[in-house]
């Protein structure tokens, strides 16, 4: 496969170990591009979760390609979220051509860019973590309950649906904590004489020029790898908002093998033996 040259992707809202993760089909996208720079902006491991040993070979083959790019210099920058929050106490670690944030500040092409994930806004996040983790737990059920319906659908010739996508686009708190959102990091970037700023969190993909009373500024998100299917990509000097549905076939039916699921110890071990390559080149530079 020929790969399509990008100078930056920015990929959020995996969730990586959640039966809701679409890891087949961000690993086809992710084997189609060929990025100079990697932003991964948080919730990409889904750590909260971790307990319940869901770790499917797919997931790891995912971990296994972004490890190779650290290999051969690409830029990686790892932008912590909360579902990954674990990964806090190692902000300022570098290795290479790789690194771990809360945040990134970049000039691109002249242009001031902010990128970080977005929980810092969330209420729920900030005074009722527990209440934002039992959601969690919910809202994989409803994507696990969601793939069910979608299977059986496929049987019959209907088309997949996403319940969770059309109770957050119902619910009319939903649709206004995501304008709140886009918002508040529009103001403060633009109050900071920003010309981006990217996000994730709130699963919704988006590109548009947001103002208020002091300016304009050009807000970004780059939507999720469990419903949406969805990165930012910049590239030929402008963002461009990926859609895997509109560029790949979906597959709906559960490959047995690819789901075939690795034990906590195997899982750890098989991660240890990717970062080792990207550890001894880094030693040679």
């Amino acid at each position: 496969m020929k790969r399509r040259p990008v100078d930056i992707v920015v990929i959020s809202d995996v969730h990586l170990g959640t039966y809701g993760c679409r890891a087949k089909e961000l690993l086809k996208y992710l084997k189609s591009i060929k990025p100079d720079k990697v932003i991964l902006n948080g919730d990409i491991i889904d750590i909260w979760q971790f307990s319940k040993r869901y770790w499917p070979k797919s997931h790891m083959k995912v971990i296994k390609l972004i490890t190779s790019w650290i290999t051969n210099g690409v830029e990686v920058h790892y932008i912590t979220g909360n579902h990954d929050e674990m990964l806090r106490k190692f902000v300022g670690f570098q290795l290479g051509s790789f690194s771990i944030s809360n945040k990134e500040l970049l000039t691109i092409d002249g242009k001031k860019t902010w990128i970080f994930h977005g929980d810092v806004f969330d209420v729920t996040m900030q005074h009722s973590k527990w209440i934002a983790k039992l959601g969690a737990v919910g809202y994989d059920s409803l994507i696990l309950l969601n793939s069910a319906i979608n299977f059986f659908a496929s049987k019959f010739g209907k088309g997949p649906i996403s319940m969770s996508k059309k109770i957050k686009n119902s619910v009319k708190s939903a649709v206004k904590f995501i304008n709140n959102f886009e918002k508040i990091a529009s103001d403060i970037a633009i109050e900071n004489e920003y010309d981006y700023v990217i996000c994730g969190h709130i699963h919704q993909p988006e590109i548009k020029c947001i103002e208020n009373t002091h300016g304009n500024v050009m807000y970004l998100n780059s939507g999720d790898w469990v419903e949406n299917l969805t990165a930012l990509e910049y590239y030929e000097s402008s963002w461009h908002l990926f859609n895997f549905k509109d560029n790949f076939l979906l597959e709906e039916e559960p490959d047995t093998e690819e789901e075939e699921l690795l034990e906590t110890k195997e899982l750890f071990q098989n991660m240890m033996k990717e970062f080792q390559p990207a550890v001894k080149q880094t030693k040679l530079l």
